[in-house]
């Protein structure tokens, strides 16, 4: 300090990096300024940024263009006879859906932040662990448990002596109802999570408040903690449609005609893409209504807290019966999304261990395992370099761009491999065609067709999971740091390795574990940009349990699941510590 000071009292002596320090607040309020970096840096982090911006919005811009100049414009057709259809399943889907994810989130968000019910601590994690179960597996396995010649129903005939299927009634699960009820199970801890951490951010005022003024615990809840987490709810409910928009192997073994079997029927079975493009088109239009419905739902809502009096929440009493009912909330879900799917799996796993540990078996987990690690090497990587570009230019523009490279969460699996293969395959056959004319050589297949296009596809998709963790990560780095490391003469670079990485390797951790687990369950891209006899553990159950042959896949069922149980805990953990006045020892219950 002294030091400084009397550089500031000296012109002749004060370097020039102290007046050139970089402060991000100052640069979000008087605009962008490159001269305080070295020269022949001030361009890369920039010039970068917008490098990887265009390169992850490429395959929407493909699809866009496809869907409006296809070679073969089949749209009169398909506007006529299947969209139709297609668009009425897949409203029914999402509605039902909607309805099931927010009755089960926000119930058991309730239950467990605000009662006091025995066993608190392991539900309130416990609550997450279906999001593990993809929903095609958990659709795999009630499967397998329910139809006619499963255990379940062999059960009842045995017990009642019913003989055949006219003797008895039993509900078909291969149906829309079914796959509302699969897909509420799997979907619904987005909603518990959002929730439960807007609940548990509610000032105790407010609700002491309600109880002074004669409510009930029902009422609080209804007349105020609800309205209050309404924010949280709807942005959950909004990625849980999303989720089901992107969903394939659920609506394929069920044989629930949506937008996305769509896709897969017009381009695979009838062999034209532009079609579906103009499906994905549709599809995206759907994307777009969800998220501006979201963000108008909570236009004019601003809860803002007006006391620092944070302590712990009141933790509401239950009488017997009550407290039955709360239990069920809370215990059912995850039985039947968890439990049950797991169990069946082991069963499955050792009885049929000799059948399913074979080299294919490893080379599928390798395949799981190379896609899904180098999805998440280029994901964070850029995450990690659109998040310290934006903070060393905070700009508008760069903002807008980065905002656009995180859109890609919200585009379902099949839209995306449309909008990667078709640039791509263009591109190799424009090699090609240069390559034979000149040196009468073919080049084959350069990035279609190959495990670039599905590790480019998974990063594109997953960036925004990896950029929200480490943007929120770097956001709790002072801009005082970034000062203090340019006046000792360091670059952006060395302030970036020396300084950060240290600081923000947690959130860096969060954001890698977040892109490998969802690259490990992710299906649909996989399915249509995978090269030949390339399977990885999702394609590999995929296509036993089509066959009808789930005990088959059932290891690699279970290893998707394991792998899926890691970011469950990671999330649970962050979202009991998000309380404000959080310290570790509060939660007691």
């Amino acid at each position: 300090m002294n030091n400084s000071c009397q550089h500031e009292d000296d012109p002749d002596n004060r370097p020039v990096a102290v007046t050139e320090t970089f402060d991000p607040l100052r640069e979000r309020s008087s605009g962008t300024s490159m001269h305080w970096l070295p020269r022949g840096q001030s361009g890369l982090w920039l010039i970068g940024a917008f490098f990887i911006a265009l390169m992850v919005a490429t395959p929407l811009v493909a699809v866009v263009y496809l869907a409006l100049f296809p070679t073969e414009n089949i749209w009169p057709h398909l506007a006529s006879t299947m969209l139709p259809r297609y668009l009425k399943n897949t409203g029914i889907l999402m509605f039902g859906v909607g309805i099931g994810v927010t009755l089960i989130g926000v119930s058991t968000a309730w239950v467990v932040t605000m009662c006091r019910i025995p066993g608190k601590r392991m539900l309130e994690w416990a609550m997450l662990l279906p999001m593990a179960v993809p929903a095609y597996i958990v659709a795999y396995v009630y499967t397998d448990l329910l139809e006619y010649a499963g255990p379940f129903q062999r059960l009842l005939r045995d017990i009642f002596g019913w003989q055949t299927a006219r003797d008895y009634w039993f509900p078909d699960i291969r149906t829309k109802g079914g796959a509302i009820i699969v897909l509420s199970l799997t979907l619904y801890p987005y909603v518990y999570m959002l929730a439960r951490a807007a609940f548990l951010a509610q000032s105790v005022c407010v609700l002491e408040a309600a109880r002074v003024l004669g409510r009930s615990a029902w009422n609080s809840f209804m007349t105020v903690a609800l309205p209050l987490a309404r924010p949280a709810i709807v942005v959950g409910v909004v990625i849980a449609l999303m989720e089901t928009l992107n969903d394939f192997g659920t609506i394929d073994f069920f044989a629930v005609h949506t937008l996305t079997a769509g896709i897969f029927n017009v381009w695979l079975g009838m062999g034209n893409a532009g079609g579906a493009a103009q499906i994905a088109l549709t599809m995206l239009a759907v994307v777009v209504v969800l998220i501006v419905a979201e963000r108008y739902s909570r236009r004019r809502q601003r809860f803002h807290d007006t006391t620092n009096r944070f302590q712990e929440l009141p933790g509401y009493e239950l009488g017997p019966v009550a407290m039955f009912f709360a239990m069920a909330v809370c215990i059912l879900p995850i039985v039947l999304g968890f439990v049950i799917p797991s169990l069946v799996l082991i069963y499955y796993s050792v009885g049929y261990f000799d059948q399913s540990w074979t080299p294919d078996f490893f080379e599928y987990a390798g395949n799981s395992l190379l896609v899904s690690g180098l999805a998440t090497i280029v994901a964070v990587s850029c995450a990690v370099f659109l998040g310290y570009a934006l903070r060393l230019f905070p700009q508008p523009l760069l903002r807008f761009c980065i905002r656009l490279a995180s859109v890609g969460y919200a585009v379902p699996g099949a839209v995306l491999a449309i909008g990667v293969l078709i640039p791509f395959a263009r591109f190799d056959n424009a090699v090609d065609a240069v390559m034979r004319d000149t040196f009468g050589i073919s080049t084959g297949l350069l990035l279609s067709g190959t495990v670039f296009a599905i590790v480019f596809a998974y990063a594109v998709r997953f960036m925004a999971v990896s950029y929200g963790s480490i943007e929120a990560a770097l956001g709790k780095v002072r801009p005082s740091m970034d000062d203090a490391a340019r006046t000792l003469g360091e670059s952006p670079w060395g302030t970036l390795k020396r300084i950060h990485f240290p600081m923000v390797r947690g959130g860096i951790l969060a954001a890698g574990v977040l892109v490998f687990v969802d690259g490990m369950k992710e299906l649909p891209a996989t399915l249509i940009l995978r090269p030949f006899n390339f399977e990885t553990l999702a394609t590999h159950v995929y296509q036993f349990a089509k066959d009808e042959m789930i005990e088959q896949a059932a290891l690699g069922a279970l290893a998707i699941v394991v792998v899926g149980v890691v970011p469950v805990i990671m999330l649970s953990r962050a979202i009991s510590r998000s309380r404000p006045g959080h310290d570790g020892a509060s939660e007691r219950h």
